[in-house]
């Protein structure tokens, strides 16, 4: 099962931060069982979507150049407060280190200004033809991929055209 906890992206600076959200409606499978009588999003699921927004960060950062961005460590994760249906969780991840194939990120989620979950990130990315040369067909068929989801998330002009037309 593929499935994105990212909605939308709002605002994007290459290399420095994102700002993406994910509005929680009743229709999430999962929330009939977490909790019943109280709905709320599992805490492991905040922690990926702040690991997703980290992730579209790292493949605009660097033009897409790797298929593969996945979370190797996370720490000094805390959480504050429930995301319940009808909220959204804003999630705010800024770059604080970078190596050849790592990208170490602060990471907070918030509703309606609280805090409800913030965390020390580590993402890993590569490509699968790194270690398996045979396999630079997927990498490139992955990449294109991410990159049609992504112009679905990122659409900075959309707001600027939607107030020209009235």
């Amino acid at each position: 099962m593929r499935f994105s906890l990212i909605d939308r992206i709002d605002e994007l600076e290459p290399g420095v931060r994102i700002v993406a959200v994910k509005a929680l409606s009743m229709a999430e499978e999962y929330l009939a069982d977490h909790f019943p009588g109280f709905p709320v999003m599992p805490g492991v699921l905040m922690l990926e979507a702040m690991t997703e927004a980290g992730a579209w960060l790292v493949r605009a950062s660097e033009d897409f150049a790797h298929s593969i961005v996945v979370l190797k460590e996370a720490k000094a994760v805390k959480y504050g407060h429930f995301v319940q249906p009808g909220q959204t969780l804003q999630v705010i991840a800024e770059v604080t280190g970078q190596t050849e194939r790592e990208t170490t990120l602060k990471t907070r989620g918030f509703v309606d200004g609280r805090t409800t979950v913030g965390a020390k990130l580590v993402l890993e990315r590569y490509n699968l033809a790194d270690e398996q040369p045979d396999r630079a067909s997927t990498d490139e068929t992955v990449k294109k991929k991410m990159r049609a989801l992504f112009a679905l998330l990122w659409q900075p002009n959309l707001e600027g055209a939607e107030s020209s037309a009235t």
